[in-house]
């Protein structure tokens, strides 16, 4: 019989996100040459820090010489086999997964260099979450064919609960695309053996299809999580804000609010959202470095945190 784990380890990961250049980074670490990257990931040691939060900052600063703004706790992740451990021999590793959203300044590149962390497009990882330009091909071209032949492969009744999955996950049907449902259409390809961890799990005998870029244990799926939970969040707090400089043109925030979403905007719909919603004000200064007529410059009102119980921005159909 194989040894099982006899005692539990508590890990904090974190799903560290900034916008630049209009697309969406997460950062991620490499443990050891030729293995798959993975998010920043420390223990936690409750005889060092009195929080899991303080910890998970500490490790954070450690491992990419980076300082954490904004953090909420994600999800803890707790299935046998996310150590790829024949056997799970040892502690049994529990992970609680945070997000963390920051901006990237001018010296963040130089600090990153020194530790070995660097910024990764997270759409790099997530291929089928971009729908900036429409739904995209790799979804009816690679991901449907095989997720179909998936569902139809189940057993008795299962197969028609797969069916009913695969069409709210990716909108299939005229079943209207849901952006949130980020972590259910990992899970599905998880489960279909499509992507390489479910190979390095033994989930899947293989070889998985290339879908996106694999990452070091479960650390994809925790991705996942956050996205699908920063796209809800956007829609009634004003997280947003938390990835946008002091000073920003509405063209600016609706470009991170798109990278974010994974959706494109109508431009005056949008605008109409954010005056509607009370969330900026004008500084009074404009930005000349805008290709065109200079922009007027706005900031986050702050004031509406106490005004209104759900500040965010709720965002309608596809523009």
């Amino acid at each position: 019989m194989a040894e099982r784990p006899t005692s539990v380890e508590i890990g904090l990961n974190a799903a560290i996100v900034a916008v630049s250049d209009n697309t969406p980074r997460i950062l991620v670490t490499r443990e050891t040459a030729g293995e798959p990257e993975g998010l920043p990931y420390g223990p936690f040691d409750p005889t060092v820090h009195r929080t899991m939060e303080m910890s998970l900052r500490d490790t954070v600063e450690r491992q990419t010489a980076l300082g954490l703004g904004y953090i909420e706790q994600l999800y803890t992740f707790g299935d046998r086999g996310r150590q790829h451990i024949p056997g799970e021999k040892g502690p049994h590793l529990v992970s609680v997964g945070y997000l963390a959203l920051t901006r990237m300044d001018p010296d963040c590149a130089a600090r990153l260099e020194a530790t070995g962390a660097h910024w990764r497009d997270w759409y790099g990882f997530l291929p089928w979450e971009d729908w900036r330009g429409g739904r995209p091909a790799l979804i009816d071209r690679v991901l449907m064919p095989a997720l179909t032949g998936w569902a139809e492969a189940g057993p008795g009744s299962e197969a028609a609960a797969r069916r009913l999955r695969l069409k709210l996950a990716f909108g299939n049907e005229d079943f209207p695309f849901d952006e949130e449902r980020a972590l259910e259409r990992y899970e599905l390809l998880y489960e279909a053996g499509l992507v390489e961890e479910a190979v390095a799990d033994g989930h899947a005998a293989g070889p998985a299809a290339a879908l996106g870029i694999a990452m070091r244990f479960d650390h994809r799926r925790i991705a996942a999580t956050a996205l699908a939970r920063l796209r809800a969040k956007i829609k009634y707090r004003p997280v947003i804000f938390e990835l946008m400089p002091p000073e920003f043109t509405l063209t600016e925030l609706q470009a991170t609010v798109e990278a974010i979403s994974g959706r494109h905007l109508h431009k005056q719909n949008f605008r109409r959202l954010v005056e509607g919603a009370e969330l900026v004000e004008p500084t009074g200064g404009t930005a000349t470095a805008t290709g065109g007529r200079p922009a007027a410059l706005f900031r986050f009102r702050r004031r509406i945190v106490g005004e209104r119980p759900a500040p965010g921005l709720k965002l309608g159909g596809r523009g």
